[in-house]
């Protein structure tokens, strides 16, 4: 093993705007990489203040009357959390190198068939602890976890000075890209939410995204992505310009936290089982178009190609679960997010919030709609900003103050901007629903105006968690929290350390009492298809187009469950709970062909 392999098969992905925000200052030493948003650079300067004055290091506020605020902020931060891990991480090697109990409790937390772990069993097997051998050993083995990033691509809005819009490298995504790119980070920043042309071009003005003359990338990009031919296309889209893509990260489209990028009834493992038998083909294309685009600047050129990591994450909940994707889909590392919200080592939550966590069931977690994107989004029932947000609509002040405005996209009242959950566009949108009150149904117009209020302001929920847990003051109007676990964590039930966590991931201990929770893999599907139903008895009058995507739709399930089927058949994997699995396969087949999508193409075909 050298200091660049992995000590760990999974990673900490990003959650919210705050809970990962400090991840890695927890947790890189011991080797685990995890990702900081840095969408929200005013939750980055007060946690660079927090962190300095804990860390006794000097701080010097940059304020927004600097010209490129936003940027130099992160920067700032990152730089500050590379030093503080870098300091935690020679204390850790320190202190095994003089103590046998740090080095049985490090190893606890280690993979089984770690090699390191091996290693480190021989020094205490030995009876005697030499220092300098000890450090000579972890020097060469040990390394700390990434500190990667997080951008999401749509929350790019273009900001001003007054009246006049600024140029498009200070929109929030661009900013937050170039703070990134002018840091000391020798890591990843992780790209979400799909494609953005502008911000992709971007990329070629730091030369740290490009290869060096060792074939080194100081600085990387991930892709996180739901299908194989979306990878390809953005890949590709970065390969002719000279920039290469160093992981995919394949999330479940609908079994995850946060915002739900549901795909067209595609499920994970036929996913996965595209990106195993395709990784060459994703490799090659890309390479020819990388190659062709360095020559054309005049860069170094690698003689072959790049180092490519396919990863996953989604629903994930159990040792077993863990194993075989490592090992049928092979892997490089396994995203576990919801669970580590129940780890106080790990990620940054309160305690009101960590203790409705703990208390959840399936029952209280849903998808909803309450982002201002527009996009379904993963929560939880019970958060402190749902009571606010229910009080203000009851006291008819619906909506929010709007104070960061990352998310104001909307253009319909303002050009520069408004949010879907400002009480700005709230307030007009319900004005122009009393004018029309006399002319609909009264469950239509509850209907229309839950739609309108029901938007939450993320930019302050998301993080809020990490104020109240530091002790920051809160300024401002009440928002409450947002917390946006994946259905996961409805089996998940209590508090837990690190090690455990860690100690279940690799199946030396079990912190998931709940016996009825179903494979990932059925879960997804289940979910998949409440959606179907959901998506078609929502929908008053259907269109040829509508009806073509349902029927789409509906035969992928079916195909997948086909897939899983003769996939899990003879498997190792899965054996005690393979009846129940294949049992959910049959009732769920049922249910898809009971879908009365033949009903409505014969309604169709009669209006036609």
């Amino acid at each position: 093993m050298t200091a660049n392999t992995p000590l760990h098969t999974f990673h900490i992905p990003v959650m919210g705007l705050a809970y990962t925000i400090d991840s890695p200052i927890r947790v890189a030493h011991f080797g685990i990489s995890s990702v900081i948003s840095i969408v929200d650079d005013e939750l980055i300067e007060k946690m660079n203040a927090f962190y300095s004055k804990k860390f006794d290091l000097p701080y010097q506020e940059i304020t927004q009357k600097i010209h490129d605020y936003r940027a130099e902020r992160i920067t700032s931060y990152l730089n500050l959390v590379d030093k503080i891990v870098k300091e935690k991480f020679e204390h850790f090697k320190n202190e095994l190198s003089e103590s046998k109990q740090a080095i049985a409790d490090f190893m606890a937390m280690l993979p089984n068939q770690s090699a390191i772990k091996k290693g480190l069993k021989n020094f205490i097997e030995e009876g005697t602890l030499v220092k300098e051998q000890v450090l000579h050993y972890l020097e060469k083995h040990l390394s700390p976890g990434e500190i990667d990033v997080n951008i999401m691509t749509k929350v790019d809005k273009e900001n001003f000075i007054k009246n006049e819009a600024l140029p498009v490298e200070f929109n929030d995504a661009h900013s937050a890209l170039r703070g990134f790119a002018k840091s000391n980070l020798n890591s990843s920043v992780v790209l979400s939410a799909g494609m953005n042309p502008r911000l992709y071009s971007y990329f070629e003005n730091f030369p740290d995204f490009f290869p060096d003359e060792n074939n080194v990338l100081k600085k990387k990009i991930i892709l996180k992505v739901s299908d194989f031919r979306s990878a390809m296309i953005q890949g590709n889209f970065l390969a002719k310009k000279g920039l290469w893509v160093s992981e995919y990260r394949i999330e479940s489209g609908l079994n995850c936290g946060g915002h739900a990028f549901a795909t067209d009834g595609f499920l994970l493992g036929p996913i996965m089982e595209e990106f195993k038998n395709k990784k060459g083909e994703l490799i090659s294309g890309a390479h020819q178009l990388m190659v062709k685009a360095l020559e054309q600047k005049g860069f170094p050129i690698p003689n072959e190609p790049l180092h490519l990591k396919i990863t996953v994450q989604g629903g994930v909940g159990t040792s077993e679960e863990h194993s075989f994707l490592l090992e049928h889909y092979k892997v490089d590392s396994i995203g576990w997010g919801s669970p580590f919200l129940l780890v106080p080592e790990a990620t940054c939550v309160d305690k009101q919030t960590r203790d409705l966590l703990a208390k959840t069931e399936e029952k209280d977690l849903y998808l909803s709609h309450i982002s201002p994107l527009g996009i379904p989004f993963n929560t939880i029932k019970g958060t402190t900003n749902e009571a606010i947000k229910q009080h203000r609509i009851a006291e008819n002040k619906a909506g929010s103050s709007c104070p960061k405005k990352f998310l104001a996209l909307s253009r319909e009242y303002d050009a520069k901007g408004i949010c879907t959950a400002s009480r700005k566009f709230q307030q007009k949108k319900l004005e122009a629903l009393e004018e029309e009150k006399l002319t609909i149904s009264t469950d239509l117009y509850e209907k229309k105006k839950n739609e309108i209020t029901e938007k939450a302001c993320l930019c302050v929920g998301l993080t809020n968690s990490s104020y109240i847990e530091n002790h920051i003051k809160i300024k401002g109007e009440a928002q409450g929290v947002v917390i946006c676990p994946g259905p996961n964590m409805a089996y998940f039930d209590k508090e837990v350390s690190f090690l455990q966590m860690t100690q279940h991931i690799y199946g030396n201990a079990n912190v998931m009492l709940n016996e009825n929770r179903p494979n990932m893999f059925v879960k997804e599907l289940q979910l998949y298809v409440d959606y179907l139903q959901k998506e078609i008895k929502n929908t008053v009058e259907a269109t040829a187009g509508q009806l073509k995507k349902w029927q789409n739709f509906k035969a992928n399930l079916l195909n997948g469950i086909e897939y899983y089927e003769d996939l899990f058949l003879d498997s190792i994997y899965f054996k005690k709970e393979k009846d129940s699995m294949f049992e959910a396969f049959y009732d769920l087949k049922k249910e898809l062909h009971s879908m009365e999508l033949q009903r409505i193409e014969n309604e169709l075909n009669r209006i036609a």
